[in-house]
């Protein structure tokens, strides 16, 4: 990993600590997702200010009221990629930057307790309060685990389902992200997150122009490079809908896409 690269990684994750341990002491904003432009400017910030694009408001109400109010303050994804995913019973599901764990405990309801909900993250203070976040729902079927999204800690053909809330656009290595995703997804597996994704039209430095890399804006991949990184990764069944504006040529999307069956 190059220094810039290496320097990014180690500047989100300061951030998103900093964003846990305001939820941890009582403060709001956390993780998760995307901290936009306000979000704690290190490790000593004590509060986190979002705006509308981003956040727990885009839970629908029942799904914010069944959680602890620790795990929805620490939602600071784009979108709901639950909503979209499909989840059924049974289903093994994976959150890529699972933060406090809102999109964990959802998925684990969905799955049902034959299914199991896990969350990936590279932050202890993240993992801390996602862990305690479960504990307070009594969700047995989750498990957190350390590590970084270029790098799952999991078997292949493991997952049913992955998920992500707004957390691969803060990758400094996509292609790597989008070939563990397949890796780790069974034949016949499915992808279904939220991410920011710019226009077509946009350069890298007029995306840069629009907001800062933690605030997930400046590392977020154009409709078609995004489609293009899922396509080398070898999925198929690709589709990038945008749902909402979050920056001058800047969207929130669902993205959908499967890993192929495969005889044997």
């Amino acid at each position: 990993m190059s220094e810039t690269a290496s320097g990014l990684r180690e500047t989100v994750r300061e951030r998103y600590a900093a964003a846990a341990s305001a939820v941890a002491s009582g403060g709001s904003g956390g993780g998760g997702g995307c901290c936009g432009d306000g979000c704690g400017s290190g490790p000593q910030a004590t509060t986190v200010e979002i705006d509308e694009a981003f956040g727990s408001s885009l839970y629908a109400a029942e799904e914010r009221d069944a959680l602890p109010a620790e795990a929805v303050a620490a939602s600071l994804g784009c979108g709901n990629p639950t909503a979209v995913a499909e989840l059924r019973e049974g289903e093994r599901v994976l959150d890529l930057g699972s933060g406090g764990g809102i999109d964990v405990l959802l998925s684990a309801r969905r799955v049902g307790p034959t299914g199991r909900a896990y969350g990936l993250d590279m932050t202890e203070e993240m993992l801390a309060l996602a862990r305690t976040n479960a504990e307070k729902a009594g969700a047995e079927n989750v498990e957190f685990l350390k590590g970084t999204i270029e790098a799952v800690p999991l078997p292949a053909g493991t997952i049913d389902v992955v998920i992500s809330n707004c957390v691969i656009n803060l990758s400094v290595d996509k292609p790597a992200v989008f070939a563990e995703v397949f890796r780790v997804l069974r034949p016949g597996g499915r992808v279904g997150v939220s991410d920011v994704v710019a226009d077509d039209a946009l350069t890298p430095a007029q995306r840069a122009e629009r907001g800062d890399y933690v605030g997930c804006i400046a590392g977020a991949l154009s409709f078609a490079e995004y489609r293009r990184g899922l396509e080398d990764a070898g999925f198929t069944g690709i589709e990038i809908t945008p749902t909402h504006q979050v920056a001058d040529g800047m969207h929130s999307a669902l993205v959908r896409a499967a890993k192929p069956h495969r005889a044997g």
